[in-house]
């Protein structure tokens, strides 16, 4: 088997498995640890692919393209979780060391898999069970109240996979279509949280401020850190939450833990194992950024510090909107761009490199400073100009010059 270090630079290989703005963001925490990115990229056009020098094209559904993008690696992780569990035991039986493991990215790739483990430690969560009938379907909700939530086990992101249902005749499609589904209680919810940790092979772990999602639509569109108005000691224990279940089932890396939060408690949602949505604001926002962490984490490198760089920070996700359409007569990307930075000159923007459609995450931008309100309005307005042209009455300026 080929070396596990670069002969060129003597430094590890980190491969990752999906070439989108996930690897793309860790690309370039990896340049400044001196490595380039190792990326298996369904094609040439993909985020990551456009700026790695190590591209390597295949399917990641593929064995024998994971064997070739893991031959000579020093580890092999990844920007999404869809990669078959069997073909990453495959890849640890052929001797390569897989970061997380099958193991543990099962109970974020399997939703019913991470209930039982939640389960089984005690740990809070939505009430549930596994549903494959409509019948089944009725008698949760007569016990635990209509609507239902049905999520489908495997597959599903960003608010696709999950429905909510108000009786047994509404869930009847998806019973058939599916199959096996996961009920939920439809939980009382204040907002959603996420707690960010990260863990390496040795066991060290460290943990970002607990952070607010915005969601619309089961889409994120901005993350506030810390989150406001949080009270300490519920703070400490959505991160202590976070470590225990990193612990539990063995990651390595990052994992995000999304929370509900309800009147008193907080309860998890799902997990993901890799960089997130969540922490991007870390890039600017914390001493060491979640992707930087990431590849600490996988390579059993010593972890950064997470303190935050400043006292409130916003991202706020660019989604394609207005500008994003066809037959756009507004300013084009470039214009736009040219814009943002004269005029919000202190917030950081990060473009993914993507093809633009409606709705399509294409970037996103991140401010910071010391008043919420503040913050969040310049980081909220820079993405809404990017996405849709669209200028914010309390920022106007004159596009013509």
């Amino acid at each position: 088997m080929a070396s596990r270090l670069d002969p060129r630079t003597g430094l590890p290989v980190v491969a990752m498995v999906g070439g989108g703005q996930l690897a793309r963001m860790t690309h370039q925490a990896a340049v400044a640890l001196g490595q380039s990115l190792r990326v298996l990229s369904i094609g040439p056009e993909e985020s990551a692919a456009l700026v790695a020098a190590d591209v390597r094209l295949g399917d990641h559904r593929d064995l024998d393209a994971l064997l070739a993008l893991a031959e000579g690696a020093t580890v092999v992780t990844f920007d999404h979780e869809h990669v078959p569990t069997d073909h990453l035991h495959a890849l640890e039986a052929a001797g390569h060391r897989v970061a997380p493991g099958p193991d543990a990215l099962v109970h974020a790739q399997d939703k019913l898999v991470l209930r039982r483990a939640l389960s089984e430690a005690g740990e809070p969560q939505p009430v549930w069970a596994e549903v494959a009938s409509v019948a089944d379907v009725e008698q949760f909700g007569a016990a635990h109240g209509w609507p239902v939530v049905l999520k489908t086990p495997r597959g599903g992101y960003d608010g696709k996979g999950v429905f909510v249902v108000d009786d047994a005749d509404a869930a009847a499609e998806l019973v058939e279509r599916h199959g096996t589904l996961l009920a939920e209680e439809r939980v009382p919810m204040v907002r959603e949280l996420a707690a960010v940790v990260a863990r390496s092979p040795f066991g060290q772990v460290a943990v970002w401020p607990v952070v607010e999602t915005v969601q619309r639509d089961g889409v994120c569109h901005e993350v506030l850190a810390p989150a406001p108005g949080l009270d300490d000691d519920l703070a400490t224990a959505a991160q202590e939450l976070a470590v225990r279940v990193a612990d539990r089932v063995g990651v390595v890396g990052v994992l995000a833990v999304e929370l509900f939060q309800t009147a008193d408690a907080v309860l998890v949602n799902e997990l993901a194992m890799r960089p997130h949505n969540s922490g991007h604001w870390t890039i600017e926002g914390a001493r060491t950024s979640q992707f930087e962490q990431h590849l600490r984490a996988v390579l059993d490198y010593p972890l950064g510090a997470t303190a935050m760089t400043a006292p409130v920070v916003v991202m706020a996700n660019v989604l394609g909107g207005r500008a994003a359409e066809e037959g756009w007569a507004g300013p084009g990307l470039d214009e736009r761009v040219h814009h943002l930075m004269a005029h919000w000159p202190d917030v950081k923007l990060h473009w993914y490199g993507k093809g633009q459609r409606p709705g399509r995450k294409l970037g996103h931008v991140t401010a910071l400073g010391d008043d919420l309100d503040e913050v969040r309005a310049r980081a909220v307005a820079a993405a809404r100009y990017l996405a849709d042209g669209e200028i914010d009455p309390a920022f106007a300026f004159d596009t013509e010059h």
